[in-house]
């Protein structure tokens, strides 16, 4: 039962992170410009780099939540439960999904766009990944330092050799 409570609790706590980590996503990443055209809305600056940004600061936002819920999940748990560790990945993915989805909602971010663009006024559009891989930025980071800490941790653990006995 206590495996349990803390594979659940480990998830928990990282939606939640995964929440704040949407929202402070949508505030600090910058969203491409696009203008509205008769075909629907495009690209305002086809060659911009607010796509490759805003997937840029999605993985520093969920890696360093990784990372820190990798540290308090190995202090918490002595580096001694497997559920934890499993909690991190479930609970990592589950996180990023959920960053992904409000940072995508909310829109707290600036408003302003302020290159000029040929063929009407340019809107920001809606923030979106577009390199799916930086998902696993915030499960990766915990896995990765929970293990190593563990590493470490049982390095630390094992006893030194004996010395041989001395000759006869």
């Amino acid at each position: 039962m206590r495996e349990l409570r803390d594979f659940a609790g480990t998830v928990l706590v990282l939606a939640v992170l995964g929440v704040a980590a949407g929202v402070v996503w949508s505030l600090v990443a910058p969203r491409a410009p696009y203008v509205a055209l008769d075909g629907g809305p495009a690209l305002a600056d086809p060659s911009t780099q607010a796509l490759v940004a805003a997937d840029g600061w999605f993985a520093v936002i969920t890696g360093a939540v990784g990372l820190a819920v990798g540290l308090a999940g190995f202090v918490f748990s002595r580096g001694r439960s497997p559920s934890v560790l499993a909690g991190l990945a479930g609970g990592g993915l589950v996180a990023a999904f959920l960053a992904r989805w409000i940072g995508g909602v909310v829109n707290l971010g600036t408003a302003h766009v302020a290159a000029p663009v040929a063929g009407g006024p340019a809107v920001p559009g809606a923030l979106e990944l577009t390199a799916p891989g930086v998902l696993v930025a915030c499960p990766l980071l915990a896995v990765g330092l929970y293990g190593l800490l563990l590493g470490l941790g049982l390095y630390r653990d094992d006893e030194p050799p004996l010395p041989p006995p001395p000759p006869l």
